[in-house]
């Protein structure tokens, strides 16, 4: 693993350059991630945390609130508002779990699956193309590092 050099300036403390910095750099690359998975949801009508939320969904029966939180990693007051508006869509249904009226249970509707099948793949196209920006070595231990990241999150 690389490490992250100082620039030393004469006399001074090691300072880091913004082209050095982990934090600014996933930034900067969240910033085109983002971006490129917009254009490619667009047409469809959905944002990027729509979409996660539709693929955490997909294939499930269904899903605590609590639980799309977790794998979403959208906070739980924005997840309420959007599966709102993804319901008056009816790209998701949720209802009160018979054991805990506080909870919701949510899944994916027959239209929220048309749509998730409709536009996965432009999503996967387009984040194919992003990754071929970089070296196809580098691209696996790319993404692979970016999970070990993203787990740390979610502890």
């Amino acid at each position: 693993m690389t490490k992250v050099k100082a620039i030393r300036p004469s006399g001074k403390k090691p300072t880091y350059s913004l082209d050095k910095s982990p934090s600014h750099l996933l930034h900067r690359a969240q910033q085109r991630a983002a971006d490129v998975t917009a254009q490619a949801l667009r047409a469809y009508g959905l944002t990027a945390r729509q979409y996660a939320v539709l693929l955490a969904l997909r294939g499930e029966e269904a899903v605590s609130q609590s639980d799309l939180v977790r794998r979403t990693g959208i906070d739980r007051s924005t997840l309420a508002d959007m599966l709102s508006r993804m319901g008056k869509r009816n790209l998701t249904l949720s209802k009160r779990t018979d054991a805990d009226q506080r909870a919701n249970l949510v899944t994916i509707t027959p239209q929220g699956t048309r749509a998730l099948e409709a536009v996965a793949p432009k999503v996967a196209d387009a984040e194919q193309r992003m990754l071929e920006t970089l070296p196809t070595d580098m691209r696996e231990n790319f993404v692979n590092a970016l999970q070990v990241l993203a787990e740390q999150v979610r502890r």
